[in-house]
């Protein structure tokens, strides 16, 4: 399934490569752009962020898989959608502003992790595939872009991550000072000393496995 196919330049040879293509655009002009261009395509017009994505891909065949050179106004919504879908695909290959992929790939310690980091590398594997400047485009954007390929991992985690959301609400905050919106700081701070972790623990130095021990401390 293709995510704002335009005008088809690349669902053309993705129908060449996989035999069969969905392909949701919000732009009726794109979709009668791209059913010329790529022939063969099946090519909807839906708005990508009101369709039930799940309709589609349950309808396909296995192994299934999302594509999308991702609008950068719309990114964070897309991919919450493609997250929705973990457990239902095999792949997605998207291509995004590079500072948004640096975020998804950021690590423990990393300033630029957030809970976008935190919820994609649980339910993914991802692998940079490569950078995309901008003459790969016309007209060029002004920024970079970068294409990521994601694995599902098969694992879940949607209780715990309401915590990681609440937990990076003010990235420059204490980790106890943001979940205190939530659970008393004393039961917080008592939890991360139990945990080994100090109570200035800022949310971008946790680990995947410590957000998730926290997770379920938290609201066992």
């Amino acid at each position: 399934m293709e995510i704002g196919p335009g005008p088809g330049v690349l669902t053309r040879p993705l129908i060449e490569r996989v035999g069969r293509v969905t392909a949701l655009d919000v732009d009726r002009r794109m979709v009668e752009a791209a059913g010329v261009w790529a022939a063969g395509a099946q090519v909807i017009l839906a708005d990508a962020l009101n369709e039930d994505w799940g309709v589609h891909l349950r309808d396909m065949e296995l192994p299934r898989g999302i594509f999308s050179n991702m609008p950068y106004n719309i990114t964070g919504p897309l991919l919450d959608k493609v997250c929705e879908q973990a457990a239902v695909i095999d792949r997605a290959v998207l291509m995004m502003q590079r500072e948004v992929g640096e975020k998804i790939l950021a690590k423990a310690g990393d300033r630029n992790r957030g809970a976008l980091s935190v919820v994609i590398q649980r339910l993914f594997d991802v692998t940079r595939v490569c950078l995309v400047p901008p003459g790969a485009f016309w007209p060029p954007p002004k920024v970079d872009s970068v294409v990521l390929d994601l694995r599902p991992r098969g694992l879940t985690g949607e209780r715990a991550f309401d915590v990681v959301r609440m937990g990076f609400r003010s990235p420059r905050k204490t980790l106890v000072n943001n979940l205190s919106s939530g659970y008393e700081k004393d039961l917080v701070g008592g939890v991360l000393l139990v945990m080994g972790l100090s109570e200035t623990v800022r949310p971008h130095e946790l680990t995947e496995e410590a957000w998730f021990e926290l997770a379920g401390r938290l609201v066992e």
